[in-house]
């Protein structure tokens, strides 16, 4: 018995025949799955965001560069990005109950031996292992998300569990500067890694993996969308590796052009996050507090603009999610030419201008995975939209240090022109892919039957 025998997914159990059951036991656990998951990836983020706000005392304490800071960040985009794919082709055969859990409780470990280094090799090695468990977070959510909540209800639940990242995103800088502030940075990274630890272990107990697992019908045949004749064979049956990843991810073309609208948006996303407080302090002369709590507000827009994209994909668009996506980045340019014409350093507009970025700006960032997920096969959603976040990773990454270098030679002006640059062609990437809703090739359409390519 080897080591992932440990995470496989439970075998599919005999089906419950009584109806009311069923409709209770749906009730329960969907419920329970949904604030398990929602919970565990907001401490994903504490456990990932925790060395950004530790770098101002880390630098005066330890005389670290900012070269060598930023090297630091990259190793984690990096390895995160390339664990979001290998750990999707895990995590669509494993069981997210123990995949997600374990890698929760790995990331607090490694945040915790971060806190006990002193040299950068230690801190380059332990960001770079808590970067390859972070990529088991996203997988587990993946999987529940597709497999608990059916297309024509799924943008709103996937929208609504997208605000984890707001949540942690939002509550971290509060937690991280007063455990700096009093106790010093040592202590800002122990408090996410023990919470994360625990609640590791809490997300083990609450979280299952299949309606089937329980003994429930899918979600399909539970609410009166479920296909016929061969569509639903295919829906159902077990998935090779190989079949996974050729057959469902790597020769399916819809997944590439969605996997290069992600790195674009991942640009414009982490540059927003990464910069902006840089901006304000350097352009408008704020003060470091004031800068953060304008940088506050990108996170509660973002919260917002996921829960109003999903719904709106949902409600409007009856499930197809593109045209939210274009729309939502054409708000993103509209938002850029004001936030770089409007120069006087006014607080209050500067807040709102980050609030409306983080609201266009978290719309695609959700979107683009749920798309990339429904445009496979259910049973390769993981790897899907693993794929796909390798792709973003890379462009969080060459916001980072290839951005900073960038600006340094040409100052505010090429931020602002790359971050247009991507909006465009993120759209473009985007534009055709406006009316299609599942892969006309071999996902399930909506008269049933597979399609014949």
């Amino acid at each position: 018995m080897s080591v992932l025998d440990f995470i496989k997914p439970p075998p599919t159990i005999e089906e419950i025949q009584d109806q009311s059951l069923v409709k209770k036991n749906y009730r329960y656990w969907r419920l329970r799955t949904f604030y398990a998951m929602y919970v565990g990836y907001a401490f994903y983020y504490f456990t990932r965001k925790s060395f950004t706000y530790a770098i101002p005392a880390m630098q005066i304490e330890l005389g670290l560069s900012k070269y060598e800071i930023g090297l630091i960040g990259s190793i984690l985009s990096l390895a995160y990005g390339a664990s979001k794919f290998l750990s999707g082709i895990i995590g669509d055969r494993s069981n997210p109950r123990y995949f997600m859990s374990i890698g929760l409780i790995l990331t607090g470990i490694f945040n915790l031996c971060f806190g006990l280094s002193a040299t950068w090799w230690a801190f380059a090695i332990f960001w770079g292992l808590n970067g390859i468990f972070q990529g088991w977070g996203w997988p587990g959510c993946a999987r529940l998300l597709t497999h608990w909540y059916s297309q024509s209800e799924r943008g709103r639940w996937w929208g609504i569990w997208n605000t984890a990242h707001n949540l942690g995103g939002a509550v971290i800088p509060v937690v991280m500067a007063y455990a700096t502030h009093y106790f010093g940075w040592r202590t800002a990274m122990y408090i996410p890694a023990l919470l994360a630890i625990v609640v590791g272990f809490f997300i083990m107990d609450r979280l299952r993996d299949t309606p089937q697992s329980l003994g429930l019908p899918s979600i399909e045949k539970f609410r009166g969308e479920e296909a016929s004749g061969q569509a639903l064979r295919d829906s159902e049956k077990t998935l090779s590796t190989k079949e996974i990843l050729w057959t469902y991810v790597l020769s399916n073309r819809y997944i590439w052009i969605m996997a290069m609208a992600y790195f674009f948006i991942y640009v414009i996303r982490t540059a927003v996050n990464d910069w902006s407080m840089v901006y304000l302090i350097e352009e408008k002369h704020y003060s470091i507090p004031v800068a953060g709590a304008c940088v506050f507000w990108f996170e509660i827009g973002g919260f917002f603009g996921s829960l109003m994209a999903g719904w709106s994909s949902d409600v409007w668009f009856k499930g197809k999610r593109n045209p939210v996506n274009v729309i939502y980045t054409l708000g993103i340019i509209l938002v850029l030419f004001a936030f770089k014409t409007f120069a006087t350093p006014w607080p209050v507009f500067d807040s709102l201008f980050l609030f409306l970025f983080g609201f266009f700006i978290f719309g695609p960032q959700m979107l683009i995975g749920m798309v990339t997920a429904e445009l496979s096969h259910k049973k390769a959603a993981a790897t899907a939209t693993g794929f796909a976040g390798c792709f973003a990773y890379l462009g969080a990454a060459c916001a980072g240090g290839p951005l900073g270098a960038v600006m340094k030679m040409w100052g505010w002006e090429s931020y602002f022109l790359t971050l247009l640059g991507c909006s465009v062609l993120s759209i473009l990437v985007m534009i055709p892919m406006w009316s299609i809703k599942t892969n006309p090739r071999y996902a399930i359409p909506e008269g049933g039957e597979k399609a014949v390519s």
